[in-house]
């Protein structure tokens, strides 16, 4: 008799057990289905150029509980989206609607904002450097800063204390990169390199730099482009932050002379 009865016990637990399991996949299959919903979802707006409503759907997306790749590939989405929007025309709480008045330039506008003439001439579609009186233009007013992670081999773009963006750099072989808080002192297009007593133009191919410097605080230490594309997110620099050229072109645009920038070990 009590044989009779451990074994119903048992198997009401299998039975019980193969309820619960079946009802897990179920739980999961339905999960990975709103999950895969709501990617298509944030993948149209992109597609169709709604791009704050694509940014906030994949926003969503990390509300949910995800797998580290889908995390990761939703945050690049937002980063991108980011920039995206800040080049466009798309006002947002850290922008103003400045109407331009006579007398107007853009480097006037430029520094009365602390932003950069790029970023004007981008977020308006402005091909030229003409403005006229009655000119409706979006001015970002966010104040913009930038950490790197030595031991990541990363570089954060904030607004504020908002995250606009990540990127992958390479920073200094044998820990050479300074570490402090130092601030953007100058930025130059198409940077000659210094090297052995000479300068060699932007070009040559022992030239190293890329297509963009900003120089630091810290003498001769900057964020620079790179002609060595497979070296990015190694620790192989003589102390300087190097980035993919396109990259570097984007942040040059974004942040102007002044900017913070901290390194972290």
């Amino acid at each position: 008799m009590n044989k009779r009865i451990v074994m119903i016990a048992m198997f009401l637990i299998l039975g019980a057990a193969l309820i619960f399991a079946a009802g897990v996949k179920i739980k999961n299959h339905i999960h990975a289905n709103k999950i895969k919903s709501q990617i298509e979802s944030a993948d149209a707006f992109l597609s169709s150029g709604k791009l704050l409503e694509a940014r906030d759907a994949y926003k969503n997306i990390l509300q949910e509980d995800i797998d580290v790749n889908t995390a990761k590939s939703a945050y690049e989405k937002i980063g991108e989206l980011n920039t995206k929007i800040l080049f466009s025309p798309s006002k947002m709480p850290d922008s103003v609607i400045y109407v331009v008045a006579s007398g107007d330039t853009l480097d006037a506008i430029a520094k009365k904002y602390n932003t950069t003439i790029a970023l004007i001439k981008r977020a308006n579609n402005i091909k030229s450097g003409m403005i006229h009186p009655g000119m409706n233009l979006k001015i970002n007013t966010g104040k913009f800063s930038i950490v790197v992670d030595k031991s990541q081999n990363i570089l954060t773009l904030k607004s504020g204390e908002e995250v606009v963006k990540v990127y992958n750099v390479s920073t200094g072989a044998n820990n050479s990169t300074p570490i402090g808080v130092f601030k953007i002192v100058n930025k130059i297009v198409d940077p000659p390199w210094y090297s052995g007593g000479k300068a060699i133009p932007s070009g040559d191919p022992k030239n190293i730099l890329g297509s963009r410097w900003m120089g630091l605080t810290a003498k001769s230490y900057g964020i620079h482009g790179t002609t060595l594309d497979e070296t990015i997110g190694s620790q192989v620099t003589q102390g300087c932050v190097r980035m993919h050229n396109a990259e570097v072109e984007e942040l040059y645009d974004i942040v102007p002379v002044g900017t913070e920038v901290t390194i972290l070990d």
